[in-house]
């Protein structure tokens, strides 16, 4: 018989509950001290392995012309790493205030990698010469760019479009932040099985099975997971580097599994200030800058997606639309500082530190913000950045795996506050995750196979914009799940929909929570009320 009922008399069903419960550090706990440090010491850790991948693959781009040189890589990846301790600092001070830590969006590669392959600057013969010609371009297109985040962020348009985002909109679009990097995993642990798989199950077997172990009430591997467990596995491929076990390997196997070929500690200053125009006085174009602008709104979309994800994992309410605004103007800002500084890469919430958040149930703000002063530090002080920084590459990977694998458990949670039992909802949730892979799927193979994106006019700008829009699983995600539950609404209550659920945080003085999570401080929310 359809839809059955349970006789037994035991109550089977979980309460939605609006607060994560069981967390070791709320938002605004503030652990002690020496042990803030570790804590905030490890999400610069987990932070730094895309800080370094991202630059690493634009510098690795082979289409025939000469690559750039090690020394400006590394003056590069500095200037990544200061900038984000100054971006996590402003986000988590004045802009939503979430324990939010500001990495780099792996969204920004593709229009990027464009504007440096564009046959003015491949041309160019002298590595150094295309280097600071590329990065000007980059820089403008990003200045330009960054518009499209500070105007939807600070104007509140932002917040009016998130009042109408239900927790069936919300679940695929957080799931996809985390999904929709899923090439960054596994494949990367297995460019050496040898280190990646054992980081892999290392760092699972100390945050999962070894949790509840404790030394003097200190859940030592619950709370530390990354950074023993990056400990154990570094030395183990530094021994089997030593023991000559890559002697005879491929010259790609010794790139990714030695641990002595990254050459950042010898070739990074021991003292550098990144400052802004560093690399000169930036080229503007406007086709760069709308390619970029693509890119912007998917990270915009995938910081809203982290933002609710983050929320939910460091035990506050979930977000009101205009601090979500409010997080988007100053990520705008960020992107600006980006294209100032000179980063090739773009601001975002990283989904990575995000899933730390949940593996070790610390939430606190503090902790992320003495984060940020790990990072402007270590972009500062280059040689003890770039030995760190040196991590192998499949230990990064397995990192995220875990990291992502958490962002997107989080997001399916948001389901339980909608009514999972009419197929109207499920079909929403599915279609939304499946098109939002399926669709960048085949983007991406149309441009291995046929060299140029599905949209191939005589306007590069038009390309980028319309190929970079659908390449994204977060873009299209939000289209297909917004699109979808804002007309099929015939039969269905905003009960079912979640919306009622949202509604008791959308207007800021309608929970206390609210106040104490995300007003601003220095008593500044005073003088910029919610709108």
């Amino acid at each position: 018989m359809a839809g059955g009922v349970n006789k037994g008399g035991d109550d089977l069903n979980h309460p939605a509950l609006e607060q994560l419960p069981g967390l070791a550090y709320c938002i605004n706990d503030t652990p002690r001290w020496p042990e803030a440090t570790v804590l905030a010491f490890q999400h610069y850790l987990t932070m730094v392995g895309t800080a370094v991948l991202i630059p690493l693959l634009i510098f690795q781009t082979d289409a025939g012309v000469a690559p750039f040189e090690t020394h400006d890589l590394v003056r590069v990846i500095q200037t990544v790493i200061f900038v984000s301790g100054i971006n996590t600092f402003i986000q988590t001070t004045l802009g939503t205030r979430l324990p939010a830590v500001m990495g780099n969006s792996f969204y920004f590669l593709a229009p990027t990698i464009s504007i440096i392959l564009s046959p003015g600057l491949a041309s160019i013969d002298d590595p150094h010469e295309r280097f600071i010609r590329s990065m000007r371009e980059v820089q403008g297109a990003f200045i330009a760019g960054s518009a499209l985040n500070i105007i939807l962020g600070f104007s509140g348009l932002w917040g009016i479009a998130a009042r109408f985002i239900s927790p069936i909109v919300i679940a695929p679009v957080t799931a996809l932040v985390g999904l929709g990097l899923f090439e960054r995993g596994f494949p990367g642990v297995a460019k050496c099985v040898e280190i990646g798989i054992p980081a892999l199950l290392v760092i699972l077997l100390l945050s999962q099975y070894l949790r509840h172990f404790h030394i003097r009430e200190i859940h030592l591997f619950e709370l530390f997971p990354i950074i023993i467990g990056v400990a154990i596995v570094w030395a183990y491929a530094a021994i089997l580097t030593v023991a000559g076990a890559y002697d005879h390997a491929t010259e790609l196997g010794q790139i990714h599994c030695r641990t002595d070929r990254a050459g950042f500690v010898s070739a990074a200053p021991w003292v550098r200030v990144p400052y802004p125009l560093q690399w000169g006085a930036p080229t503007f174009d406007a086709g760069n800058a709308f390619a970029i602008m693509t890119a912007a709104f998917a990270a915009l979309v995938e910081s809203t997606g982290g933002f609710y994800a983050i929320s939910r994992l460091a035990g506050a309410t979930p977000p009101p639309p205009h601090v979500i605004s409010r997080g988007i103007g100053w990520q705008g800002i960020g992107l600006l500082l980006n294209g100032v500084f000179g980063t090739f890469t773009g601001a975002t919430v990283a989904p990575e530190n995000a899933g730390l958040i949940g593996l070790t149930r610390v939430g606190s703000r503090r902790v992320t913000q003495i984060s940020a002063a790990f990072m402007i530090f270590f972009g500062l002080f280059g040689k003890f950045g770039a030995i760190v920084a040196s991590i192998p590459q499949p230990i990064v990977a397995a990192i995220l795996c875990i990291t992502f694998g958490m962002v997107v458990g989080t997001g399916i949670s948001q389901l339980q506050f909608a009514n999972m039992n009419m197929t109207r909802n499920i079909f929403i949730v599915g279609i939304a995750i499946f098109l939002g892979l399926s669709v960048p799927e085949y983007f991406m193979e149309f441009t291995i196979r046929a060299g140029h994106g599905p949209v191939h006019t005589g306007a590069r700008w038009f390309n980028d914009i319309v190929n970079g829009f659908f390449s994204s699983p977060v873009i299209v995600a939000l289209l297909v799940a917004s699109f979808l539950d804002n007309t099929m609404t015939s039969h269905v209550s905003k009960k079912d929909r979640g919306m009622l659920w949202t509604r008791k945080f959308r207007v800021f003085d309608r929970d206390a929570r609210n106040l104490e999570f995300y007003r601003l401080p220095m008593g500044l929310h005073k003088f910029f009320p919610p709108s």
